[in-house]
């Protein structure tokens, strides 16, 4: 296993691992970010009060991949989450996407049904993602694959109970589930690729082949989506790549959002 300083004395090690930490640390930065929008508009109290403690997990596990990032020289841990440009950004687009119409502060007219989709499909993909980075030859990203590791448990159970719950429910939830899974699987692909170096990751042991990983979270997805008695629709990356730097303007929404305060006085220490 290889350190910070190892690392960097290997040019190829580091632009794969530098690649590779921007995609975890991005993925989990705007999930983060959409999840949070969701407090005082879920469901119930209690809800509000899970999904929210979920959502400050996932990104204080945002804040420790940036700052795996600092540590390999990239910049400043607070400026490579607040103050880069949309197309510097590796997160999926599925990700980004609003939680529905209208804002949180003005008319929220958000969608549960697709809220628990998302959640609890990337739920999934970041454990089987997180099960592999926990052998990676990078130690300090082993290393915080296992602290993750250990709250992903709980985000898991508690979004697959939501998704199941409502899959079988009574009235519209059924019908508005099923849509959400159509909307998710449109773009869910960006989530389970690894980018256009995703064979270079692999080969130098930083987390397995993008195919096997790919093959697990269908493996377990085909298993809840046959005992609740429905498919799993093909999945896609309809509206592009965001491991490339595509995105929609929902990013650009979220981005402004996220780094208001911190761009009013990038130098003043928070």
């Amino acid at each position: 296993m290889k350190t910070a300083q190892e690392a960097n004395e290997n040019k190829a090690y580091k632009e794969a691992v530098t690649e590779l930490l921007y995609q975890l640390a991005d993925d989990d930065f705007i999930h983060a970010f959409r999840g949070s929008e969701w407090l005082g508009l879920a469901p119930h109290i209690e809800e509000d009060v899970a999904s929210s403690s979920i959502s400050q997990d996932t990104m204080g596990h945002a804040t420790m991949y940036y700052q795996l990032l600092e540590d390999l020289g990239e910049g400043d841990s607070d400026e490579l989450a607040h103050g880069r440009k949309p197309e510097q950004r590796k997160n999926a687009i599925i990700l980004e996407e609003v939680n529905g119409p209208g804002n949180y502060l003005k008319e929220p007219d958000f969608d549960w049904a697709f809220a628990v989709v998302r959640q609890y499909f990337y739920a999934q993909s970041k454990k089987i993602r997180i099960d592999s980075l926990k052998n990676s030859s990078y130690q300090p990203l082993a290393d915080v694959a296992v602290k993750v590791n250990m709250e992903l448990y709980y985000h898991l159970m508690h979004w697959r109970t939501w998704f199941s719950q409502l899959v079988n429910g009574k009235g519209e939830a059924p019908e508005r589930m099923k849509k959400a899974i159509e909307k998710v699987c449109k773009d869910f692909d960006g989530v389970l690729t690894l980018g256009p170096n995703a064979e270079v990751m692999a080969s130098h042991g930083l987390i397995e082949e993008e195919k096997v990983l790919k093959q697990r979270w269908e493996n377990e997805m085909e298993n809840v989506f046959a005992s609740l008695g429905i498919s799993l629709p093909e999945l896609g990356m309809e509206r592009g790549n965001g491991r490339k730097g595509e995105h929609t303007k929902d990013l650009d929404g979220a981005l402004a959002t996220l780094g208001e305060v911190y761009l009013s006085d990038p130098a003043a220490t928070w």
